[in-house]
């Protein structure tokens, strides 16, 4: 007989009582091979079918129950057909529904299609939506008095169903796909837990009530499924927190708060720190580095940074969400545990002849990072413990003023002296001049440089310098009184400058907003004649060589007159031409037209009145001096000496004592390197400013490779890093190039063998690289992992545990580039560094399929089956992942690296050989699941090839749904299928 359609042949089946092994077979006869039973809708006719009258047909259930055992139907077109069911009062009819869920429910799986697995998770939704409706239906019914006990017995049954289906992290995680695929069931759900909650009231508080409460705090928590992260509590110092700061203390004061922020909260998720914890790090940090700084300007920045910049950047990390903890309390918890510190504390309080812990409490009041009654709780708490500590004030010290006082006094006066500059300089000069004067006297410059650098307001501080520089230039109709001021307005601008530019950067000076062609005089002079550390300067240069005419009049003015004109004089001129004039006088001396007495008189006169012009002398010599012989530079050399030595007369302008001070400290600073080549020594005046600090601390003869390794193995063993160390490291990274300082320091860390001793070695390296963190991932992903992971020869080395050190280094690394490299700004440090070549990265890794990069090539000289990777047949590209999706640009070198290291990691992964190098590119993903923000669309895993979630999944420690969910971009329908086809299978 032939059958019209499946509710004719189910209704045949009925009526002559075919069992149901009879009914499959009589079924596939009917209907011939081609269509599936799924398209067919058989699951949703045999449900139909059975659920006409009051109680379900036992025939027809037995049918799909047999459809469903012998895998005719799938598991998702079941549980759709279930979902549409709504008549809840045919108590029975739920009830074998009910069972027929609990033929699959905790061991759902497909492994059929991408878009079958999508199915399934969409079908899994609509049966929790069913789930929930069905058991809010009989909440309601239970307040009936006649129907209650029928009611509470429907209503555990679903609440049973609901809990085994919710338990199974797999099916939450194929919900959570189903959420993100159709937003609009999911607010469905959530009306359903509305309801259902509200009528669960009736339940008082029985069993139930608590069974259904365990079932809504699991439906609520599938969303935020991958956030949860547990904190380490098992740790107490955190040496990264610690280098950070003292990195940033050191050597990057004048840095925005910004990207210390952001590096300060990424080693907090990536680490895991408790927040009070975290914060008692930073403020250890401050400490350690209050004592350990060398004297003088050193001090104030370190002063200026504790006490001014680092509350700010503790107001913008409690912008960011703290879940449901109050950030005040962890700031005031974190001073608790400080004031366990004693030694710490006295220590600090000694060097800087205060109560710091008192000072910091204000300040952060004042910032609205504690409350009242919990600072002066503390700050009771510290005099009281003060009360046995060594006593502050010794008779030498009675009288300093403390500098972390003077420090948060000079930050308002920083604002006014911003206003004053901001006047017509033209109206007063001499009440400016009287401003001026008063900033040069003891370490009032160097407290006001402190405060605004540590504020942010240093370039414009600078600014306002440089156009006060250039006001100076307007000499018409000028009258013999205004000439000695205008001159000192040049002068003390020009010495502030040269001071700011050597104590912070040149960069805080130079201005992005220069009119084309008007570059101001001061950054011109400092661009092309200022010597600095690591920039060498040509004395013949035709900055060195201005206008002859000009030239000549200055020699002749220099020798003749017995002291420098003031009035009508063009400064910036004579600052540009002084080089040419010193090297016709230098010619004359060492020719014997001039005697040894002229040279003196000449040299009194540069430095007699405008102390610029013997800077801008000793610039030219310094270069100078460079390019001669050992024998011709006596002269050269005892010039220098004579332009340094002050000249004690009556008739000097005024603050002239001051100004030989900032003169004096500049011309240290740009003969240092030069006095060190030739061996000389040149006594300064003592300056009462610091000699050069961290300056020259290589030891002689020793290869740079021993002091790498000596630096770093005292740093491992001492547990942090202290700031003498960060200099040297610096200057190494300097010395050495990228590749040399990342290769040695990533060889240590292999060296290694202790598992404590590994992880701490990890946190101090990434600080390390935190000197130039861009350049040594580039180097560390683009050339040291792909080395170790190509060469088999290499391959030990990566065993646990350095292998797994290495893999959580190259993770935290790769992370931070990546999240700071589209909005970071190099450091002043990092742009004064020079770049060796890296291999250019784009022909290095070519990115498109037909042309396999190096890697490729490499990874095939040991793996017979390479073709796979470039085979033109494959169902998805081997090399297609979300980035691509995305449209990030392949052009930036960082983005390009982490695509190639991730083919990398998917080839090794696939290949039929495995080894210690297979293990590593196992660690190293648990790693960057271990560090995920959920949600983060732009996180570093964007890279990795979606073909590539196949194979994890086969790797016994990443075969749970969670991490499929983690390392797969959710936002994309493509990242949700393969998710959803990965989960499904396992």
């Amino acid at each position: 007989m032939k059958v019209v359609n499946l509710k004719q042949a189910i209704l045949q089946a009925w009526k002559e009582r075919w069992s149901d092994y009879q009914w499959a077979i009589n079924m596939k006869r009917f209907f011939p091979r081609g269509a599936t039973w799924d398209i067919l809708n058989l699951a949703e006719a045999l449900l139909e079918q059975a659920m006409i009258g009051p109680s379900p047909n036992p025939l027809i259930l037995s049918y799909l129950k047999y459809a469903i055992s012998s895998q005719m139907v799938s598991y998702s077109t079941v549980l759709t057909a279930i979902s549409k069911f709504d008549d809840f009062s045919r108590d029975l009819c739920v009830q074998s529904l009910l069972e027929i869920m609990d033929m699959f429910c905790d061991r759902l799986s497909c492994h059929g299609k991408a878009e079958e697995c999508i199915s399934l998770c969409r079908a899994l939704l609509s049966a929790l939506t069913w789930l929930l409706r069905c058991a809010s239906f009989y909440a309601e019914k239970v307040k009936e008095p006649l129907e209650q006990a029928a009611a509470e017995n429907q209503l555990k049954m679903c609440l049973e169903r609901l809990e085994k289906m919710l338990s199974s992290t797999k099916n939450r995680a194929l919900i959570h796909i189903a959420k993100l695929e159709e937003t609009s069931s999911w607010s469905t759900v959530e009306q359903s837990l509305v309801k259902l909650g509200e009528n669960l009231n009736n339940l008082g508080n029985s069993p139930l009530r608590s069974q259904a409460d365990d079932c809504v705090s699991l439906i609520k928590s599938i969303p935020t499924m991958l956030s949860v992260h547990s904190e380490q509590l098992n740790k107490t110092g955190f040496p990264t927190v610690h280098a950070v700061v003292l990195l940033e203390g050191t050597m990057n004061l004048t840095g925005e708060t910004q990207p210390l922020v952001e590096q300060l909260m990424m080693v907090k998720r990536m680490q895991r720190i408790p927040s009070p914890l975290f914060v008692l790090e930073i403020w250890k940090a401050c400490f350690v580095g209050l004592i350990e700084c060398p004297e003088g300007t050193e001090e104030l920045k370190w002063t200026a940074f504790t006490f001014l910049k680092m509350p700010q950047v503790l107001v913008k990390l409690k912008k960011y969400p703290q879940g449901d903890r109050d950030f005040t309390e962890d700031v005031n918890c974190a001073f608790e545990f400080l004031l366990k510190l004693t030694p710490l504390l006295d220590k600090a309080d000694q060097r800087c002849n205060c109560n710091c812990m008192s000072l910091l409490l204000q300040e952060c009041s004042k910032q609205g990072l504690l409350s009242e009654a919990n600072m002066n709780n503390l700050i009771d708490k510290r005099a009281a413990d003060k009360e046995n500590s060594p006593s502050l004030k010794s008779a030498e010290n009675a009288n300093i003023q403390p500098n972390p006082g003077l420090i948060l006094r000079a930050e308002p006066t920083v604002t006014n002296i911003l206003k004053t500059m901001d006047a017509d300089h033209s109206k007063s000069p001499e009440g400016l001049l009287g401003v001026l004067g008063h900033m040069l006297s003891g370490k009032s410059l160097d407290l006001l440089l402190a405060a605004a650098a540590a504020t942010g307001k240093l370039k414009s501080f600078a600014r306002k310098f440089v156009k006060l520089n250039e006001f100076t230039k307007q000499i018409t109709g000028e009258i013999s009184k205004s000439g000695p001021v205008r001159a000192l307005l040049f002068d003390i601008s020009f010495l502030m400058l040269c001071h700011v530019a050597q104590t912070y950067g040149s960069e805080v000076i130079l201005s992005d907003s220069n009119p084309p062609g008007e570059v101001p005089f001061f950054e011109t002079w400092m661009l092309t004649c200022m010597p600095e550390e690591g920039k060498i300067l040509n004395p013949d240069h035709p900055c060195f060589r201005p206008d002859s005419t000009k030239v000549e009049s200055l020699v002749a003015l220099l020798n003749n007159s017995s002291e420098m004109k003031l009035v009508q004089m063009k400064w910036h001129e004579v600052c540009l031409s002084i080089s040419a004039a010193i090297l016709e006088i230098l010619n004359a001396w060492e020719n014997g037209v001039l005697t040894f007495e002229s040279i003196q008189k000449i040299t009194d006169n540069i430095k007699g009145k405008v102390c610029s012009m013997a800077v801008c002398a000793v610039a030219w010599l310094v270069a100078h001096v460079r390019m001669l012989g050992l024998d011709e530079r006596e002269k050269s050399l005892q010039m220098i000496r004579q332009l340094a030595t002050p000249l004690y007369g009556e008739n000097t302008l005024q603050f002239y004592n001051e100004r030989v001070v900032i003169m004096s400290s500049i011309l240290e600073h740009m003969c240092a390197d030069v006095l060190q080549q030739t061996a000389t020594q040149i006594k300064f005046p003592s300056t009462g400013m610091d000699t050069i600090p961290y300056w020259n601390l290589l030891p002689p003869k020793k290869p740079i490779k021993e002091v790498l390794t000596s630096v770093f193995t005292k740093v491992l063993e001492k547990g942090w890093v202290d700031s003498r160390s960060i200099h040297i490291f610096d200057t190494l990274l300097h010395m050495g190039g990228v590749y040399w300082f990342c290769n040695n320091l990533v060889k240590e860390l292999l060296k290694e063998t202790r598992k404590e001793h590994t992880l701490r070695a990890v946190e101090l390296l990434y600080a390390i690289f935190c000197l130039d963190m861009q350049q040594l991932t580039l180097t560390l992903l683009g050339h040291i992992l792909p080395n170790l992971l190509t060469d088999s020869s290499k391959w030990h080395t990566l065993m646990d545990p350095p292998g797994k050190a290495l893999a959580k280094l190259s993770v935290w690394c790769a992370l931070s580039s990546y999240s700071s490299h589209n909005k970071a700004q190099a450091s002043a440090r990092q742009k004064k560094r020079h770049r060796e070549d890296i291999e250019d990265y784009i022909s290095l890794f070519p990115l498109d399929d037909t042309q396999p990069s190096k890697l490729m090539r490499l990874l095939s000289s040991n793996e017979e089956d390479s073709n796979i990777l470039s085979s033109p047949n494959r169902s998805m590209s081997s090399s297609l992942s979300a980035s691509q999706l995305h449209t990030v640009s392949m052009r930036d070198p960082l983005n390009r690296v982490l695509a190639n290291l991730f083919l990398l990691i998917s080839s090794i992964l696939g290949a039929k050989t495995a080894g210690t190098h297979t293990q590593f590119v196992q660690w190293f993903m648990e790693e960057c699941v271990e560090c995920l923000e959920q949600g983060s669309r732009g996180s570093i895993l964007q890279f990795m090839p979606f073909t590539m979630v196949s194979e994890l999944v086969k790797v016994s420690t990443m075969s749970s749904p969670k991490i499929v969910l983690a390392i797969t971009d959710l936002s994309l329908p493509l990242g949700r299928r393969v998710a959803a086809k990965a989960i499904a299978a396992l």
